[in-house]
């Protein structure tokens, strides 16, 4: 794989995770922190509904986290959402085989909480040979410690680091466009 594949995203090879942004779990959050979350997870929604990226959805224990933001639910509508009992998304039978039958080799990653599930589900990803982007801006700890040490951790295991605006215009690779107008003006 060259550094080019490694590193750039392309839209054909491309599938968008949201992991686990659940009412109940929000509560517990930084609330600026978590504003910018939403908004960040909101933009690369609304981009990969734009480019006919597939979107997948994880919800943790429902019952005792409640559903997904429905501002998020909203934007992903007419994604499938899995319910899981494991940390990991890859734990979810439901979940590898929604991914697998994507094609896509590439996985944005963007959720909640970065130390526990979006670090096991990464892992995992990378052990099954995926190419997976992690967005620092649109991921999430109660503990900005716990964040950060996750994050170092799943670029160790070999995740690319990336932010909202930089996996948005990776994917769109060009400017002028009526779709580079119409999503630029998301990050205004």
């Amino acid at each position: 794989m060259s550094i080019r594949d490694t590193f750039f995203l392309e839209r054909d090879k491309a599938v968008l995770v949201v992991i686990d942004v659940q009412e109940k779990l929000c509560v517990a959050m930084d609330e600026a922190l978590l504003k910018k979350l939403v908004k960040n997870i909101s933009i690369l929604l609304e981009s990969a509904a734009e480019m006919n990226i597939p979107v997948l959805v994880t919800e943790q224990y429902v019952r005792g986290l409640g559903p997904t933001l429905s501002e998020l639910k909203e934007k992903a509508a007419g994604a499938p959402c899995y319910e899981k009992m494991t940390f990991s998304c890859c734990g979810s039978a439901e979940f590898v085989d929604a991914l697998k039958s994507t094609g896509r080799t590439q996985v944005i990653i963007t959720g909640m909480e970065t130390h526990v599930c979006v670090l096991q589900t990464v892992i995992e990803l990378r052990d099954a040979g995926l190419n997976v982007h992690i967005v620092k801006d649109a991921v999430m700890s109660r503990n900005k410690q716990n964040w950060h040490t996750a994050i170092q951790a799943m670029t160790l295991a070999g995740a690319i680091p990336t932010n909202t605006e930089t996996a948005m215009f990776q994917l769109l690779k060009i400017a002028g466009t009526d779709e580079f107008k119409k999503l630029s003006k998301l990050v205004k």
